[in-house]
Parts: C-alpha cells; sequence; structure tokens
C-alpha cells in the first residue's frame, strides 16, 4: 500500500490503494477508539477524513450510503458505520474488530472515571469540578433538542408530533418505548396517507467529491459476503440470540431472577432496541428506569455520569457503562468487600448487552437494509420517531435544569451561579458554535474557581 504521505501529497491518484491486511486495518480502529471524541458527528467526520479522504479506503458515495442506512437502525450509528465498513473489508472478524474496537477503549477509561467519581466524588477538587460541568451538561442537552429538532421538524405536522411526545412524557410519565412505537406506527400509516409529510429526505448530502479511486469504489462489485442471503441471516441472527440467551441464562443461574445484574441485563438489553435519534433520545428512557424505576442511581449522578461521556472517546451512549458501574456499586451486587468488582461486572454486562445487537443488525441485515434505503415505507417510521425524539429530548434537558438550579427542590435555594454558567455554555453552543469538549473543559475550571473563591466570600 502507497504510504499515507504520498497519497496526501498527490491531489488526484489514478490507482487505487492496495488491498489492506486485517492486521493493519485492526490498528487503525484501535486507534480510532482512543481519538473519536466529538459525539457522532465529530466520530463520523473524523472516518470520512481517515477512510475516505486520506486512505481512500472506501469512496464518498459508498460511505454516505453506508451512513444513511445506518442512520435507519435503533443504535449508535458511528459505532455500527465502523462495524459496516470493516465487515465489507474483511468479512465478519473484521466488522467484530472494528465495532469491538470503537467501543473498548470507552468502556475501560469509563470504569476508571467512574471509579475516581465515586472513591473521591466528595473531594473538593473533584466537586469543583462537576459542579461547573453539571451547567454545561444541561447546555449540551437543549442544545441536542435545538440540533435536532431543526433537522427533523420541517412543517407543522412534525412539530405536532413532537408536542404530543413532551406531554405525553413530562404530564403523562408514559414510557419511552410506546412513545417510540406509537410515532412509527404514525410514520407507518403516514406514509400511506400523506407522503408528502413524511417524505423530508436524508440528513447527508451526496456531495459530488473526488479524492481519487478508493478499495472500495462507486462501481466495486458488492464482495460475496454482502449479498442478500438468507441462510446467513438466519445464522447471525441465530448465534446472536444464542449469545444473549448464554448472558442472560448466566445472570439468572447466578443472581436469581431479581438480581440487580440480572434486571440490568434485561432492561438494557430493551433500552438498546429503542435508541432511535442517538444516544440523548435514548438517556430519558435511561432515566426513567435506572433513577425512577429501580433507583440504581440519583438524578443529579445520572447528570455526572453524562458529563463523563461527554469527555471520553467512543459512543455518548457509553453513558450506560456509568450507569451500571455505579448501580452495581451502590447495590453491592458482589457483597460489600469488593465493591469494584461488581461495578465492573455491572458496567461490562450492561455494555454487552447494549451493543450485542448493533453487531447482529450491521452483520446479519446490512444487504436487507441496504436493499430497502430510499424506500419511503422504511423512512418515514424513522422521520416520524426522530420528530418524537425532539419532545423527548426537551424533557430530559427541563429534568436537567430542574436539578441543577432548585437543587434541593423547589423549596430551596435557586443556585444563581449554577444558572449563569448554564446561560454562558448556552451562548457558547448556540452563538460560537464550540464544541462539547472545550466547553465541558472551560465550565470544570470554571467551577473549580468558585469551589476555591466561595469560602473566602462567606
Amino acid at each position: 500500500m502507497t504510504t499515507d504521505t504520498a497519497q496526501s501529497a498527490d491531489p488526484t491518484p489514478t490507482k487505487p490503494p492496495t488491498a489492506v491486511p486485517l492486521g493493519e486495518a485492526f490498528v487503525f480502529w484501535l486507534k480510532l477508539g482512543f481519538i473519536s471524541f466529538g459525539g457522532p458527528a465529530g466520530q463520523i467526520a473524523l472516518m470520512h477524513a481517515e477512510l475516505v479522504e486520506r486512505r481512500r479506503w472506501i469512496s464518498e458515495n459508498r460511505f454516505l450510503h453506508a451512513l444513511n442506512y445506518c442512520m435507519l437502525l435503533p443504535g449508535p450509528e458511528a459505532q455500527q458505520l465502523a462495524t459496516y465498513i470493516g465487515w465489507l473489508m474483511h468479512r465478519t472478524w473484521g466488522g467484530i474488530v472494528a465495532g469491538a474496537l470503537f467501543v473498548l477503549p470507552s468502556l475501560f477509561i469509563m470504569i476508571g472515571l467512574s471509579w475516581i467519581y465515586l472513591r473521591f466524588g466528595n473531594v473538593p477538587v473533584v466537586a469543583g469540578i462537576f459542579y461547573g460541568i453539571k451547567p454545561a451538561v444541561t447546555g449540551l442537552v437543549l442544545h441536542a433538542a435545538h440540533r435536532i429538532g431543526t433537522r427533523a421538524l420541517k412543517n407543522r405536522w412534525m412539530w405536532a408530533i413532537a408536542a404530543a411526545s413532551f406531554i405525553a412524557i413530562f404530564a403523562l410519565d408514559t414510557p419511552f418505548p410506546a412513545i417510540v412505537m406509537a410515532a412509527g406506527l404514525i410514520g407507518v400509516v403516514g406514509a400511506r396517507r400523506w407522503p408528502a409529510v413524511f417524505s423530508l429526505g436524508g440528513g447527508h448530502a451526496q456531495a459530488a467529491r473526488g479524492f481519487g479511486p478508493a478499495l472500495i469504489d462507486d462501481h466495486t462489485p458488492t464482495p460475496a459476503h454482502a449479498r442478500l442471503s438468507g441462510r446467513h441471516l438466519a445464522k447471525v441472527v441465530a448465534v446472536g440470540l444464542g449469545l444473549w440467551g448464554v448472558i442472560m441464562a448466566t445472570l439468572v443461574f447466578t443472581q436469581g431472577l431479581q438480581g440487580t445484574l440480572t434486571q440490568m441485563g434485561w432492561f438494557f438489553s430493551k433500552a438498546a432496541l429503542v435508541t432511535f435519534g442517538g444516544a440523548y433520545a435514548v438517556l430519558p428512557y435511561v432515566y426513567q428506569g435506572a433513577v425512577e424505576h429501580y433507583q440504581w442511581l440519583s438524578g443529579p449522578q445520572m447528570m455526572d455520569g453524562l458529563a463523563l461521556g461527554e469527555t471520553t472517546p467512543g459512543p455518548l451512549i457509553m453513558v450506560v457503562a456509568f450507569v451500571g458501574f455505579v448501580g452495581g456499586w451502590l447495590q453491592q451486587v458482589s457483597g460489600a468487600a469488593a465493591p469494584f468488582a461488581g461495578a465492573a461486572a455491572a458496567a461490562v454486562v450492561v455494555t454487552l448487552v447494549t451493543f450485542l445487537p448493533s453487531f447482529v443488525f450491521i452483520l446479519a441485515g446490512g444487504p436487507l437494509v441496504e436493499s430497502t434505503h430510499g424506500k419511503l415505507g422504511f423512512t418515514a417510521p424513522l422521520s416520524a420517531i426522530t420528530a418524537a425524539v425532539v419532545g423527548v429530548i426537551l424533557n430530559l434537558a427541563l429534568f436537567f435544569a430542574y436539578h441543577l438550579l432548585w437543587p434541593e427542590g423547589l423549596q430551596g435555594r435557586f443556585d444563581g451561579l449554577s444558572a449563569a454558567i448554564a446561560l454562558a455554555a448556552m451562548l457558547a453552543l448556540f452563538r460560537y458554535k464550540v464544541s462539547a469538549l472545550p466547553l465541558i473543559g472551560a465550565c470544570a475550571c470554571l467551577g473549580l474557581a468558585i469551589t476555591w473563591i466561595k469560602p473566602w466570600l462567606n
């Protein structure tokens, strides 16, 4: 394979790269797992720069086509995109390597940070950092609602779906899966009755750009392993269900039906199937279950976990590993003498059941979903679900704002300093387009400074 320097120096290469060995791809996917900051948009942009522009492993159109159909699936689209490209290049093991390495570095980092959070969270320095981060998280959630809303709410019907979903979850406490199912049914009916309402177009323009011939180019024939095969589809689905069954059977045998790890495995298995619209969309469902129903952790702790998720590489949905770790620690799933072992086990279980469906969707259904891409009957439900997600995320933002501004309840004091930091964070996001990582860093420093100054003011 020609060197990266040579490729980048030639603006219009005339020959595609030579075949990439799995070992070389392994090194790239491992590196990507450690540097994939910036949420889905940043991760997808990074993969585009590396795989389309710099290395030319896949063409622009094939990359965007893969991305568009990953957007149709529940789960983290950036991780699924990596899995898809790895699968297209190196068959099943290529997809497993790419998808797993996208997640594993984040899992280990999250376990370490969660341990520091629980062991030293009351230390003034750590407390000060989180005091500044929480307002930033509130601003980020509001910004996410605005960002998704500008893309999804293209007509009054989509606005109505968003408003109805907000009322359903805020006033009626409707479970998130029920909202997703109702929105999807509206999309199915709407595609037949009012197709113009739901034909909103994709979110990824097919930019006509050339970076030279790619290893997997526009006209490269679909490899044999990526062609639709009923036998292969059934085999992968059976293996995926079998792995899930082994995990759950092991938890039931060792923990019992009502054990914390068993309940986590079941709950996050369901959560993995309703993650349409990205991590921010499923967070209200995780909050309903983990905070309100099971009480594995508190609302403020959930905010802290989201802050950690924003500052670590990998998918933002890795916040579920924090939920699992904190819940396993507080519930003492391995006994009071081994809190870390139980917490780490919970984080691993939660991560396994959350990401297993994504691998099954890509490895089994990639060719099937690709063959249906662009048909309104399949895209309309996604449009309706995305509109509903806007209302759900707005509810989550109000929940965070309430706990931030009135930490002791409405009868307690109003935290003016947190309000000021939150307003500054939203100004930075909406007006100056500051990305998540520098924003959280700046707010953490501000919170630390306030913690140091407060004793002098009293």
